[in-house]
């Protein structure tokens, strides 16, 4: 009797266990696994859209220059909407951003919409903004535009607009390059990125960006 108890007792740590241990150990790993899986799968989705937002949706910028005072300070943080002129076009008033092509870098230009196509946009030498000859009614600009800011004899002329080009100016008349300068012209459709919508920086000044009713 002893003997058997001796042998009962050592069957019990016997090899026989050892597969139920490496089971064990084994689903461990594959679960810890499968967790690295999901968490790696989410962070690619979070990336993913991310840059789906930034790319075709929406994206943040930031005013560098004084050519948007009083409606806009440098620094201002902005939310810039650029899936809506997939469907629409921009209207007049509404502040876009497009890209500045004779830069080195990549810069962007923000500006307001004044001019829309087809239309011939004029500005005399008291600084009036005339659309296909009619006064244009506004309050954007800072100040009254000089002579020597409407840049070019062309402007009292008028400039006419092609059927994919809008005319842009800075609400800082005076200190702004926009569709008045020959190194800026009219913007092309296919160059304006987006639409400035809110501003979201600094907090004091949080809200939308101003912007007369659609035509």
């Amino acid at each position: 009797m002893e003997n058997e108890n001796v042998k009962n007792t050592k069957n019990s740590d016997s090899p026989e266990t050892k597969p139920a241990e490496e089971g064990k150990k084994k689903s461990g790993y594959n679960k810890k696994l499968k967790e690295l899986f999901t968490t790696a799968l989410y962070f690619i989705g979070v990336l993913l859209v991310t840059w789906l937002l930034i790319t075709f949706v929406i994206q943040r910028t930031v005013v560098e220059q004084t050519s948007m005072e009083t409606t806009l300070q440098s620094g201002d943080s902005l939310l810039v909407d650029k899936i809506s002129y997939r469907f629409t076009d921009p209207k007049r008033f509404e502040i876009v951003i497009f890209p500045y092509k004779l830069a080195e870098k990549k810069t962007f230009y923000i500006k307001r919409v004044i001019g829309l196509p087809g239309e011939t946009v004029r500005i005399d030498y008291d600084g009036n903004i005339y659309i296909n000859d009619e006064l244009l009614e506004e309050d954007y600009g800072r100040e009254t535009i000089q002579p020597n800011s409407i840049w070019s004899a062309k402007m009292s002329e008028g400039v006419k607009l092609a059927d994919d080009e809008y005319f842009v100016l800075g609400d800082n008349r005076n200190n702004s390059v926009d569709s008045r300068f020959d190194n800026v012209g009219p913007v092309k459709r296919d160059d304006i990125i987006g639409r400035a919508i809110l501003r979201i920086w600094p907090l004091n000044k949080f809200g939308k960006i101003k912007k007369a009713g659609a035509e």
